[in-house]
């Protein structure tokens, strides 16, 4: 049988970490990590350029630089699986007028996750940039430990709901924690690689750039796991104490 007190932190913890579940989810899935806000287009030559640069963008190779500059220069969001920018319609380039504008995306492949970063972008004889390039694979890869442990702890509770047992819930505890601390680590990771990039690539005049709405949500993830893990390793030991305390009381 469960203390009530131990009952209402389990069902607390089971809905933090639905949550934080679905904020990790819905900020891996997009593409809103960063945004840059750029300066209207200006004049037909201004057209021609930003129109050149995002055809590259759409149909070029792979390049660091290439879609950072195009990032850059219209209003671009980068995520952890995409790369975007917003454009106008087609006979709209060369006006100075706020028009219908559309975004435009393109996904990182795994091949492309991988691929190396150079001390400048674009140079690949500047020599690789370790710290970014592990920078970047990290930011990559920790989210899928995340959610990998997730599923884990997901399947671990199943079970444990089938025994009617709390022995797994200091297991699931520990799994909880690990991927708070893995959320909190892709967050750092990913603000690390953009500031290294952003000191590699100088951003051009008039041009700013902000935190979007996706990296808060995967940030946000991170505490409501810590909270669930919190609340898991509370039940655990006391429910353990309490459990050893009734059977000495039964022995004695």
């Amino acid at each position: 049988m469960v203390d009530n007190r131990y009952a209402t932190a389990l069902v607390i913890a089971c809905v933090l970490s639905l949550l934080a579940t679905a904020y990790l989810c819905v900020g891996v899935g997009t593409q809103h990590w960063y945004q840059y806000s750029s300066p209207p287009v200006r004049g037909e030559a201004n057209a021609t350029e930003l129109r050149g640069l995002y055809d590259e963008f759409v149909e070029g190779e792979f390049d660091e630089k290439t879609y950072s500059d195009t990032l850059f220069r219209l209003n671009g969001t980068l995520g952890l699986w995409w790369r975007c920018v917003l454009v106008p319609e087609a006979p709209q380039w060369a006006k100075e007028t706020d028009g219908k504008r559309t975004l435009r995306c393109r996904s990182f492949t795994i091949q492309q996750q991988l691929t190396p970063k150079y001390k400048e972008p674009g140079n690949h004889n500047s020599g690789e940039d370790m710290l970014r390039t592990y920078l970047w694979r990290f930011q990559f890869v920790l989210p899928m430990v995340s959610l990998g442990l997730e599923v884990l702890a997901g399947l671990t509770a199943f079970c444990a709901c089938l025994c009617r047992s709390l022995a797994p819930t200091l297991t699931i505890g520990v799994l909880h924690l690990l991927t708070g601390l893995c959320s909190l680590a892709t967050v750092c990771c990913y603000l690390a690689g953009t500031d290294l990039l952003h000191r590699a690539s100088v951003l051009p005049d008039k041009v700013d750039g902000s935190l979007g709405w996706s990296l808060y949500l995967a940030l946000m993830s991170s505490p409501l796991h810590m909270m669930a893990a919190a609340l898991l390793l509370w039940a655990a030991r006391s429910h353990g104490r309490s459990y050893y305390r009734m059977a000495a009381y039964r022995v004695a």
